[in-house]
């Protein structure tokens, strides 16, 4: 075999014959093993189909021929590719971006399984109070019934209901309804009857009820039964009490918290529930004080500090304090408020100096991927994409496996170039330990790193799906017809020119912002300019863009947030909606001009939608006009349909079987359920006399199937079709189909349908763009597109402020604010602001030689 990182033409090879998944046109492959091989091209290519669609899928196919059949039920499985063969293929691992990590009880910690060796490091070597007995390591688990804290079973919350919400005003008596929480009609009623028959005044201002009175109506866990009287009055009734006359019936009284938290929690109607709910808060477990271990297990130190202490620092500071550990005069602290030592038995330290250096051996990669300002509690469904590949990157370094093929999603997505160079690390350490490493990537300086280039393209969509080039690095220089060489290799005369840097005719300044890592910043943002904020992952960027900066907007201002443009991330399925405790909140203020301030455009890369219903067509509005000129071709005149008969949602155009869908669920015995091409309708969602109807000779299916690029070609006429196709172009996404489900798109593929559906709008200079890393998932041919239309934006008034970690774009900027220095704690200060240049001389944080890299590539640059 020959040395890794230098593959010939006689290293043995994976070899693709006929592959033509998606767009693949019958494309043959040999590619290198125990090497590094980037898979290149523009958005749409066919990267993806080739990578993980064609060979890893291939790779698991036949994996799973092996395992039972039972068994292959319980795995996700993807389906078997298109492809006439594939040979030379190892066992293939895929590393995709993925949009959730887990339920709310996934953390950084249990998907690393460096919680398993912290919990036996407390069980084994902790500090433990005078007489308690030694714990296992389960008992330091809130996942588990020995550890969980016994009040609120390990979630660290406890639903309350509090008294100010149910009796929003004291002022009213019972009986006008005082306490709102309790049930209306009949029900209500009868607790209220309850009352009466118990001596309460119902006709007194509820705050002039004796304390007493008034503690056990709203809290009583008791359930008493009550002689309730009907048709008499208050006085008439006590009298009948108190003479023991005969009840019309005896009724069951229950307290108002106790009513609401038996309704939220066992209720079948789910407009109860909701009632109940609005009437509730989540609150800090009074027992654990939210650290949702037990009392026993929270009395255990280790070097003064418990094991939730621990899990909540950055990795980086809780790498600092197991090194000191391993140092030859190392004692334990003895408690969390002590400042001497106990000494330690010899077997004790033996196990704490083993334990301490397997947690290091296990936090080094994932420090190494620049992850080390997360900590073990964070929740994996709270991390980024980029954040959640490399964490499960680091996780493949420390299982040492051995032969294998990784596949590789934008490994350097949400990725400062800084910590682009500790990824490069990581992946060469795979190929050195002999397996292969197969990336789809955009960055040029990652791509720079491969072993083996294989560029697909040229085009995006229909356009692509052949190899351009596929060998060395250098040998890219003479494809002439790869987009990415043009990036790789740039001719002397192709340099762009720098645009004249805005200095923004007025500014928005925000003082004293706090959030998250962000502490007490003062900052000031150009508007009429171009701002890109940088700084390496977890340095605070997307703290203050994402987040600080619309609060302070629409707290200080009172500016208006285009919430259907902004795509605002959806709670998981999972979450609790009660929970408020642990929500970051935003301090400090904004100043600037509110008549240049009066809208809010904030661009995430979270989904358009959660259901195939929802796609490019549908989300843009593009789809509206397409059914309305279907519904005005002679036939469907004639026919009488209006265009409410084009939407595959509603019963008179759509499919009867599939209502819609296109697919079928189909349930097999020993697999996993596959969505197999509605038998009626083919996949189109449609019935067929909605098929009859042609526009141009396509029907509305037809139309759905077409790409951006194609429908652009097809619709030349219509101005209003043109200008939504217009603006999904300038955004990249030529080579998506109309149709495409929204569940389909990647996170940056969701960014761009909805900045295209903003920038297909009435353009106003009073708006204010925020986006989070636009360019992401971006070839640089169309990141290039993209980034010119932001700039027709600024021409047009507008502002925009984006993070960005591509320095070839940041160079573009007008201004730059730049943080860190480092991540999490170490991070969240302005380490530098101004032009591209002013930073690229600055000797404070890490993105200053980078961009002045990118600088260079700017011929000339010119200043305003």
């Amino acid at each position: 075999m020959n040395a890794p990182g230098n593959p010939t033409l006689d290293t043995e090879r994976v070899r693709v014959r006929g592959a033509r998944e998606h767009n693949l046109k019958s494309v043959d492959l040999d590619i290198p093993r125990d090497a590094l091989v980037a898979f290149t091209g523009i958005s749409g290519s066919g990267k993806s189909s080739l990578a993980f669609g064609t060979i890893y899928a291939e790779s698991q196919r036949r994996y799973f021929e092996s395992v039972a059949p039972y068994a292959r039920r319980l795995i996700s499985q993807v389906g078997a590719p298109d492809v006439d063969a594939i040979e030379g293929l190892p066992p293939a691992v895929a590393l995709p971006q993925q949009r959730s990590g887990g339920s709310a009880r996934s953390t950084v910690g249990s998907a690393t399984t460096i919680a398993n060796v912290l919990r036996m490091l407390y069980s084994r070597v902790g500090t433990y109070p005078p007489g308690a007995p030694m714990l296992l390591a389960e008992d330091f688990s809130m996942n588990t019934v020995q550890g969980a804290c016994p009040t609120c079973h390990g979630l660290g919350q406890v639903h309350d209901v509090p008294e100010a919400l149910m009796v929003p005003d004291d002022s009213l008596t019972i009986r006008e309804g005082a306490l709102a929480a309790w049930p209306t009609a009949w029900h209500g009623k009868q607790l209220r009857d309850s009352l009466i028959s118990l001596g309460y005044d119902v006709d007194v201002p509820w705050r002039d009820l004796p304390r007493e009175q008034r503690d056990w109506a709203l809290f009583t866990e008791e359930s008493p039964q009550v002689p309730v009287f009907t048709d008499r009055g208050p006085a008439e009734v006590r009298k009948a009490v108190a003479a023991g006359v005969e009840p019309s019936y005896m009724s069951t009284f229950q307290g108002v918290r106790s009513f609401v938290l038996n309704t939220f929690a066992n209720s079948k109607s789910a407009r109860m529930r909701e009632r109940a709910a609005s009437f509730m808060v989540s609150v800090r477990c009074p027992t654990c004080g939210g650290r949702r271990l037990k009392p026993e297990a929270l009395a255990v130190t280790f070097e003064g500090f418990d094991i939730t202490e621990v899990a909540a620092m950055p990795l980086d500071d809780l790498a600092d304090l197991l090194r000191a550990v391993l140092e030859p005069d190392w004692t334990p602290r003895a408690d969390p408020g002590a400042t001497g030592r106990d000494r330690i038995a010899p077997e004790q330290l033996l196990a704490a100096q083993r334990l301490v250096s397997d947690l290091l051996s296990r936090l080094s990669p994932i420090v190494e991927l620049g992850l080390g300002s997360l900590s073990l509690d964070r929740t994996t469904s709270s991390l980024s994409s980029g954040e959640l590949q490399r964490m499960r990157l680091a996780t493949q370094v420390l299982s040492q496996l051995f032969g294998v093929v990784f596949v590789l999603d934008e490994p350097s997505a949400g990725l400062h170039p800084a910590d682009t160079e500790s990824l490069l690390r990581i992946l060469a350490t795979l190929r050195d330990t002999g397996n292969t490493v197969y990336f789809v990537e955009h960055s040029l300086d990652v791509i720079r790193k491969a072993d083996w280039i294989v560029d697909i393209g040229p085009g995006a969509g229909a356009e692509g799906g052949t190899v351009v080039y596929s060998g060395a690095l250098d040998g890219l220089r003479d494809a002439s017809g790869s987009v990415t060489r043009d990036y790789l290799f740039p001719e002397p005369d192709s340099q762009r020119a720098a645009r004249t840097r805005r200095s923004g005719d007025e500014r928005l300044e925000l003082s004293g912002v706090s959030r998250h890592n962000v502490r007490e910043v003062t900052v000031a943002f150009p508007l009429g300019a171009l701002t890109a904020v940088t700084g390496v992952s977890g340095s605070g960027k997307s703290s203050l863009v994402v987040q600080a900066l619309p609060d302070l907007l629409r707290t200080s201002l009172a500016s208006e947030l285009d919430e259907h443009a902004s795509g605002a991330d959806e709670p998981a399925d999972d979450e609790d909606p009660l929970s408020q405790a642990g929500e970051a909140t935003t301090s400090g203020r904004a100043r600037g001009p509110r008549e240049r301030l009066r809208r809010i455009v904030q661009v995430s890369q979270a989904p358009i939608g959660r259901t195939s219903r929802s796609n490019v067509a549908t989300y843009t509005g593009l789809f509206d006009r397409v059914r309305a000129l279907f519904a005005a071709t002679p036939e469907a005149r004639r026919r009488r349909y209006s265009a409410s008969r084009f939407s595959f949602n509603l019963p008179a155009g759509r499919c009867p079987t599939c209502k819609g869908e296109g697919t079928m669920a189909v349930e097999l015995l020993f697999l996993p359920t596959v969505h197999a091409p509605c038998a009626t309708c083919g996949g189109s969602r449609y019935n067929p006399e909605t098929l009859e109807i042609e526009l141009d000779g396509r029907t509305v299916a037809d139309v759905l199937a077409m790409s951006v690029s194609e429908a652009r070609a097809s619709f030349t006429d219509d101005g209003e079709v043109n200008r939504h196709l217009d603006a999904l172009l300038d955004v990249g996404l030529g080579y998506v189909a109309l149709g495409q489900p929204a569940t389909e798109l990647s996170g940056g593929e969701a960014q761009r349908v909805k900045l295209a559906s903003e920038l297909q709008r009435g353009q106003r200079g009073d708006t204010l763009y925020l986006l989070d890393e636009p360019t992401s998932g971006l070839h640089a041919a169309d990141a290039d597109r993209l980034v010119a239309h932001l700039h027709h934006l600024v021409d047009g008034g507008s502002t925009v402020i984006m993070v960005e970690h591509d320095m070839r774009i940041v160079a573009e900027a007008d201004w730059v604010v730049d943080l860190g220095p480092g991540a999490g704690h170490a991070g969240g200060r302005i380490v530098a602001e101004g032009t591209p240049e002013q930073v690229a001389a600055s000797d404070s944080g890490r993105t200053a030689p980078y961009l002045a890299a990118a600088l260079q590539q700017l011929s000339p640059p010119t200043r305003g």
